[in-house]
């Protein structure tokens, strides 16, 4: 599996991504670098979380309008997969790829702690190895995850399956002391249309390896790579 990570000023967690994705799938992913404008052939494109361009204007604006995205925009029109998390999931919304912005946390705080989330939807290359209802412990670190989306942009999501996680209790209940940042619904992760780009509030890199405390971000990750093998 041919893997390619975006790589912008100030992203914090590409390198993460690249050593948690390089363990699974034995092959190391090629770093791409923002002022690039053409893609190499890959399976899979992610964008990582960090703070591209410093956060500026607000996260992900300015990394929507970097050079390498028009490729990413026209790689994943045809079908390649694209993991966006954090930063990358609000890069994804402001570049259009996902419906939906990511607003203040409702807090007004930063907020770094693992969290439960509840898998919605299985039926993607994505979370081949998860099943509907299942529970993962994953970290998040964001001051932005605040999922906002109209309603009627809300059903949507709903009706079409489009739902990739939500922030649940330890047993998988929805409950809004479980929310860490205020999300419509409680929504951890979508889909687009054709279910193949995933945005997540969630790390899962930070969680792939036993040294790190556990393996359930791993999950998501060997999903992808035994479906892109």
């Amino acid at each position: 599996m041919r893997s390619g990570i975006l790589v912008f000023p100030d992203s914090n967690c590409d390198r993460d991504v690249a050593v948690a994705l390089g363990s699974v799938s034995g092959s190391k992913p090629i770093m791409v670098w923002h002022k690039e404008v053409e893609l190499p052939a890959l399976d899979l494109i992610v964008i990582p979380g960090g703070f591209s361009y410093g956060d500026y204007l607000r996260p992900g604006a300015m990394a929507a309008h970097a050079p390498i995205m028009r490729a990413v925009k026209e790689r994943a029109a045809a079908g390649t997969p694209v993991l966006a998390i954090c930063n990358g999931f609000q890069i994804a919304c402001e570049a259009g790829l996902l419906p939906g912005a990511l607003l203040r946390n409702a807090s007004l705080r930063y907020v770094c702690r693992d969290v439960h989330v509840r898998v919605e939807q299985n039926q993607t290359v994505f979370a081949s190895r998860l099943t509907v209802g299942q529970v993962l412990r994953i970290p998040i670190g964001h001051h932005d995850g605040n999922y906002y989306a109209d309603g009627p942009t809300l059903d949507r999501l709903e009706h079409e399956g489009r739902i990739a996680l939500r922030y649940c209790t330890p047993e998988g209940g929805l409950d809004s002391d479980a929310n860490p940042n205020g999300s419509a619904r409680g929504i951890a992760g979508i889909y687009n249309e054709s279910r193949t780009v995933l945005g997540l509030m969630p790390h899962p890199e930070r969680l792939a390896d036993p040294r790190l405390g556990g393996i359930d971000g791993r999950l998501i990750l060997e999903s992808l790579v035994e479906a892109l093998a």
